[in-house]
């Protein structure tokens, strides 16, 4: 089938990084033919190395990549119309939707969620003025849900990474990261967060030697303030105590899955490198993409509902304790010295999670079989 998946860029990375990754195994894995919109192609270059940011039209990894504007350009309609994350589609396009002799599949694909709600409205029809159907897409953790990104061998290239110490050395090596032997290898992408110096303070006083790796991002600011830093920059180090925190390069989607291989703990954001970093299978740090209102505690209190399941009372505390002062902005390092003292419950846990969670159809997969179902 022929797809087009629209992309509006919204914040930074997040919503053209889970487009980008499905775009990839719609085709590499199910032999579909798909055209990506992105309305901003100078934020998606840096996800593809090779990628030209000025392109109206380019091919990478087997997909048509197109710059979306606001002046919209005729062209055929696709069978199946993904809308990522509730952008508008073109007038135009949707005039041509309405127009065609076999109405398209037309997907709202949503925001991922744990909520218990979302199954109940997986796949709902809605119908439109334009007398086409929508269906609703719900991303999730459970049967009944839509599933998340994961291409095919990813845990068992994940199993032969993190058990060859060659190849993760050298890796590492080749990001200019030598870590001490006995450190904590901790990576830190996340958005703005006031948490970060009381955080940064308690690795410093730890008794355990960290390594902290920071691709060059939001945060980056704030660690340079902790630093009484400017512009920090890629290739950039310092130590405080027992903390050493190095800038890392923005690297592609597959480098930045090694690098969390490669961690013993994985403090991320938003919804990509969430999903990313629980097929790590090590411990990690959600910052989540804050709401009006405060929507989003919802979402993160659902997830924490359902991942803490299995742990200890003692080990579900220390974690919902730490992700909620890293989401409050206060209280992080406290909370860090009860995460560690669940250390080996909580990396046990993480993989247990992983084998749970493979169980599932995955999302592309999950896509594919909804749009060949009969409307």
């Amino acid at each position: 089938m022929k797809w087009d998946i629209f992309c509006n860029v919204v914040d930074n990375y997040g919503d053209i990084g889970v487009t980008w990754r499905l775009a990839r195994q719609l085709v590499a894995e199910h032999g579909q033919d798909v055209r990506l919109w992105v309305d901003e192609p100078a934020v998606f270059a840096p996800l593809c190395p090779g990628a030209d940011p000025l392109a109206e039209c380019q091919w990478q990894r087997g997909v048509e990549v197109r710059h979306w504007r606001r002046v919209w350009p005729p062209v055929e309609v696709a069978d199946v119309v993904v809308e990522a994350f509730a952008c508008q589609l073109p007038a135009p396009y949707l005039q041509a939707m309405a127009a065609r002799s076999l109405a398209p599949r037309w997907l709202n694909l949503e925001y991922l969620s744990a909520e218990d709600w979302i199954t109940g409205c997986h796949g709902l029809p809605s119908f439109q003025p334009n007398g086409l159907q929508k269906a609703f897409y719900f991303p999730g953790f459970v049967a009944g849900a839509g599933g998340v990104l994961r291409e095919s061998g990813l845990l068992e290239r994940r199993d032969a990474f993190q058990g060859d110490a060659g190849a993760r050395r050298a890796f590492l090596a080749g990001l200019g990261v030598v870590p001490e032997p006995d450190a904590l290898l901790v990576s830190l992408f996340a958005y703005e967060n006031a948490a970060l110096a009381g955080w940064l303070d308690a690795l410093e006083a730890g008794s355990r030697p960290v390594h902290l790796l920071v691709p060059v991002g939001r945060v980056l600011g704030d660690v340079g303030r902790w630093l009484g830093r400017e512009n920090l920059a890629a290739g950039e180090g310092f130590r405080r105590g027992n903390l050493a925190i190095q800038v890392l390069p923005f690297v592609s989607q597959e480098d930045y899955d090694r690098l969390l291989w490669c961690c013993d703990f994985n403090a991320i954001r938003g919804e990509d490198s969430f999903v990313r970093a629980q097929w790590a299978g090590r411990p990690f740090l959600w910052h989540i993409y804050q709401q009006e209102e405060g929507a989003h505690w919802d979402k993160l209190e659902a997830f924490l509902a359902l991942y803490c399941r299995g742990l200890s009372p003692e080990a579900a505390e220390a974690l919902a304790l730490g992700w909620r002062a890293w989401n409050r902005g206060d209280g992080m390092g406290e909370a860090w010295n009860g995460l560690l003292g669940c250390w080996p419950e909580l990396q046990a846990h993480a993989s247990a999670w992983c084998r749970e969670q493979v169980r599932l159809t995955d999302l592309a997969t999950g896509l594919v079989q909804f749009c060949t179902k009969p409307l």
